[in-house]
């Protein structure tokens, strides 16, 4: 699977995030229209089902592309970049 680009992954996140308060503070159909579909584009970005584990695959994608080049090709404890090893 292609990974995403982060850039266009920081992007949602903080789109998100800013739709979420914007909607905490007061609720609008139109932010809630496209809250719904920066959800949906962030869960068909990272491959999840749910909203919650596609912010946490962002999260640990813009880890991921943090961490200098030649350290992302190491495999990291616990498994090949950093996944739990399935028992």
């Amino acid at each position: 699977m292609l990974a995403p680009d982060p850039k266009a992954v920081r992007r949602l996140l903080t789109r998100y995030a800013t739709l979420r308060i914007a909607q905490a503070e007061r609720y609008s159909s139109e932010a809630a229209r496209e809250l719904d579909d920066v959800s949906e584009t962030l869960c068909v970005m990272t491959g999840a089902s749910r909203v919650q584990d596609a912010i946490a695959l962002a999260d640990a994608l813009l880890e991921e592309a943090r961490r200098p080049a030649a350290d992302r090709a190491a495999p990291r404890a616990g498994g090949e970049r950093g996944l739990p090893l399935a028992v």
